[in-house]
């Protein structure tokens, strides 16, 4: 494969080029992962940026709706949008199960959006794997926004904060025992919180709620490299298009702010120190799972474990030692 010319054609924003270039990092072949790192490698070279904005919030709160409304938003405003809406993996194949550019047809169907459904390859929070790889190549393509919609189910959105510039948690209007329900973890990392569907009977609810966020907030925490006020909690309408505008001008407002302090710079260092160190460990992993005898060890030492006669933790120092040795 001619990578380089894969890459021109990418960063001279061709779409199907740019699906192509997703579909090299989203394989597990060996020969694709080599070819994958240098495409991403030479499209890095543009040195070209977006505002890279993760998205999570539990299933029926409304995720593709207002993402539609958003980008719709965003794109006639003169912004290019990239959406990575990660979905659940088939227990079976493998492959994506929700189909989010039927969710999203109106945005689907705009020239300056591109939407991309990628199977979670059974990654803890739904994010897949190689999601990173995939909004690089989208940065590349020259998108002004990249959305990135993790699947929601509460197991570890601090994958995709890792990833992305803001993140926003997406709320339905509810009550004092729904507030109680939310993972702590999950506020400690948005930077701000969208209640959602606050519009007709729904809207006073929706006032309750933002206010009780809002009161969560300030008690939970306040970040001290970020402006007064933030993190937030806000009101829209994915239906109605309510309260869109001020939430991008308060994302504006946010990243603006962390660039004109350098946050943004050393937030992105730190997370690329972070997916290098992921790297290794995965490719530790695949080598331990590669190695034929080890592998045979490792079911061994499996059934070991399941029967109670080993502990985990010594057979998996059997296991390591072995590996050390070259076994």
């Amino acid at each position: 494969m001619d990578t380089g010319d894969l890459a021109q054609r990418v960063m001279a924003g061709e779409r199907r080029a740019l699906a192509r270039a997703i579909t090299l990092v989203e394989s597990a072949r060996a020969d694709h992962r080599a070819d994958a790192a240098a495409l991403v490698g030479e499209v890095a070279k543009a040195g070209r940026q977006a505002l890279r904005i993760g998205l999570s919030g539990t299933p029926g709160v409304g995720k593709s709706t207002f993402i539609e409304a958003f980008g719709l938003f965003l794109v006639e405003r003169g912004l290019k949008v990239a959406v990575l809406a990660v979905d659940p993996s088939s227990a079976r194949s493998g492959g994506s199960i929700l189909g989010d550019k039927t969710r999203m047809e109106r945005l689907s169907r705009h020239p300056s959006a591109f939407i991309r459904p990628s199977p979670s390859q059974t990654q803890l929070g739904g994010v897949a794997r190689r999601s990173r790889e995939a909004v690089a190549l989208c940065e590349g393509a020259g998108f002004d926004v990249v959305l990135v919609e993790t699947v929601g189910v509460g197991q570890s959105e601090t994958m995709v904060a890792e990833m992305v510039d803001l993140f926003l948690l997406l709320l339905a209007p509810a009550g004092g025992d729904e507030l109680q329900g939310v993972k702590r973890g999950i506020m400690e990392i948005a930077d701000i919180l969208l209640v959602n569907k606050a519009d007709g009977a729904l809207l006073d609810v929706a006032r309750r709620t933002c206010a009780d966020y809002s009161g969560a907030l300030r008690l939970l925490r306040k970040r001290a490299q970020d402006p007064e006020g933030f993190p937030k909690a806000l009101m829209v309408s994915a239906v109605e298009g309510a309260g869109l505008e001020q939430a991008w001008a308060e994302m504006e407002t946010l990243s603006g702010w962390r660039r004109d302090h350098g946050l943004w710079e050393a937030t992105r260092a730190e997370q690329a120190r972070h997916w290098f160190e992921e790297e290794v460990r995965h490719g530790l992993l695949r080598r331990l799972t590669e190695n034929t005898s080890l592998a045979e060890k490792m079911a061994a030492l499996r059934e070991a474990v399941t029967t109670g006669q080993r502990t985990p933790a010594e057979a998996a120092e059997e296991v390591l030692s072995g590996f050390d040795r070259g076994e």
